[in-house]
Order: C-alpha cells, then structure tokens, then sequence
C-alpha cells in the first residue's frame, strides 16, 4: 500500500541519537499543512518516552486547518530509557476534581487543556515527556509499532462499556474508520456479535476479516454511532430497535447535529455520550485496549494500512485525509 514500500528507511538525515539531549523533529500545523521542525528536546516534569509510533486521528485531521500551539499526537507508543514498552493514556487530569476522584477522570475540570497534541504537547516527535500516571506498560507480545492504536481502542472500549454491551445483545456500528472498528473489537470481546456498516470498500474489507457481519435489516440492541454525522446517527437511530441504545462514539466536529427526534422519542431510545476513557474501580480502559490488541495480533495488521517516517508527515496526512487510498489509521514511525 502506498507509504508502507520502504517506509522503515528514515528520510533526510537526522537520526534519534543525533537529536537526543540537544533537539528532536516534532510536527506542528502550520497554514493547514503538517510541518516537521526543530524543537529543544523535551525536559521537565514526568516520564521520558521514546516515541516508537504515533497515529493520525480524525481529530488531528479536523485540527489541520488551526495554527495549533502545541506539538501534535495523542495517539502515542514508545519506549522509555529503561528499555519498558509502553502506550501512553495522552492526558493529565488533576486528579483532585470530583469527576477525578470519581474515576472519570476524562471529565476532569481542567478540560481540553490537560490533552496532550491539543492543550499540552502531544507525541509526534522524537520523544515526549509524559505525566508518569500515563504509562500503560505493554506486553511483549505487542509491538511498540502498534501500540498506539491502544488510543482509539480506549476510546471504543469506554463506550461499549457505557453502553452496558450485554453478551446475547446483537450490535451494529455505523461507520468504518479507526474509530468504527476498534468499537468492533470492543463489542466482541463482551461476547454480543456485531456488524458494521461502512461507506468506503477499503473499510468493509477490515470489517469482515475482523469477523463484523455486515448490516441486517435493524432491530438491534445497541448500535454505535462511530462517524459523528447527522446522517450517521440517523442511520443509528433507524437501526436501534425500540428501547435500544445509541452510543455516541464519533466526534462532532461541526459543533452541533441533527437528531432525529421524532423517532428516538417514539422509540424510546437511549442516547448515550461518550468521551475519551476513564476508569470503573480497578477496571482502566486503557489498560483493557492494551490487553485487548495484545491478545489480537490481527487488529493492528488489519487497521493500521499505512506507516510512514516522521519526516514524511505531510504526505502521511495527506494520505489519511484520502479514504480513497484505502486509508484507515495512518501511522508516523520517529
């Protein structure tokens, strides 16, 4: 696939070791273009990692077009000194709010500040320096070059679990991208069997060989709108059987949308939001995802279709704005 031919060969001729302790290649949005820079190597407080793997989400995608202050990335997996694999759970809360000692943690007061590539520097460098309560140590059967797709299957993790996935439950996802079929794997790992819906054939492809079915003629128990369209979660609601459930796992980018009101009254359906990943108990959604991929080799062979150095990343992110090229999460390789 386009950008996998050769894409462990670094471009140019910086290396990590060349960059450490002096300076690192980060990328920035610059005049709605991702633009590789010099940046001082990252000091201060918390925990040293040695970025292995940072993904492209849909909201970097969004965020394109905005000089953003920070460094990008939040989809981040790498190395620390001692040699320790890790993912990393890309946000600091304050840990003394309410939300916080509730163990909802992503509702923290301090807000988008405290995420890491929005508020506070992200992973799309050489190395990060993260907070130490984001180190999710990784398994050696996993790969730091896979890892960070722990991200979005955090994500996904959380709302199957807001959603309260029962196992004889059937389930539909409505939309194919990363976001899409990391709900897929999270559904079937609670036992209900699932189908996706999706727009692109690329996509649909992913789907089956994860084991989705495709879409039936409705009535399911929840479904997962996985897009974050109007006409997405229409296609939700009209899938959902009466007194179902309807997570809302895509991002609503536009700021506001339609819901078809009519029909999720006469229905009676449950509209269930869902943000970021938390914790229930000793049970953190990102320690889940991290299992989840460790025990399922065919999740990262399977979405992650495109790798490519850092020094690439323009055209990396051109390529995931393509669905096209069959892109469904681009990868950046430091």
């Amino acid at each position: 696939m386009a950008g996998d031919v050769g894409h462990r060969r670094p471009r140019g001729n910086h290396t990590k070791e060349q960059h450490r302790g002096v300076s690192v290649r980060a990328v920035r949005f610059r005049e709605g273009s991702a633009r590789v820079s010099e940046e001082p190597a990252p000091t201060g407080d918390g925990v040293r990692v040695r970025v292995a793997s940072a993904g492209i989400c849909g909201s970097d995608l969004h965020l394109l077009s905005f000089d953003m202050p920070t460094i990008v990335g939040h989809e981040i997996a790498g190395v620390l000194d001692d040699g320790t694999l890790v993912a990393v759970e890309p946000i600091a809360p304050c840990y003394e709010c309410r939300p916080c000692r509730n163990g909802e943690y992503n509702l923290c007061t301090v807000g988008p500040d405290m995420i890491m590539g929005i508020g506070q520097n992200g992973g799309m460098a050489d190395e990060c320096m993260v907070p130490a309560s984001s180190i999710i140590p990784v398994p050696s059967g996993l790969s730091s070059k896979d890892a960070c797709l722990a991200e979005p299957l955090a994500v996904a993790v959380h709302g199957v679990r807001r959603a309260q996935v029962a196992p004889e439950e059937r389930v539909a996802v409505v939309g194919g991208g990363s976001i899409g079929q990391t709900a897929l794997v999270a559904v079937q790992a609670t036992g209900a069997t699932v189908a996706l819906e999706a727009r692109h054939d690329a996509q649909r492809s992913a789907a089956e060989r994860l084991g989705a079915a495709p879409i039936g003629d409705g009535d399911y128990d929840v479904v997962v709108e996985a897009a974050g369209t109007s006409s997405a979660l229409a296609r939700a609601v009209e899938l959902c059987r009466p007194g179902g459930r309807v997570v809302l796992l895509g991002s609503y980018w536009d700021g506001t949308v339609d819901i078809p009101a009519y029909a999720v009254s006469m229905k009676e359906i449950s509209l269930i939001p869902s943000s970021m990943y938390g914790r229930i108990g000793p049970s953190r959604d990102f320690e889940v995802a991290v299992a989840l991929l460790a025990a399922r080799p065919d999740v990262p062979e399977t979405i992650i279709t495109h790798r490519f150095p850092l020094d690439a990343a323009a055209e990396a992110f051109t390529t995931a704005q393509d669905r096209e090229s069959g892109a469904i999460k681009v990868v950046l390789e430091p």
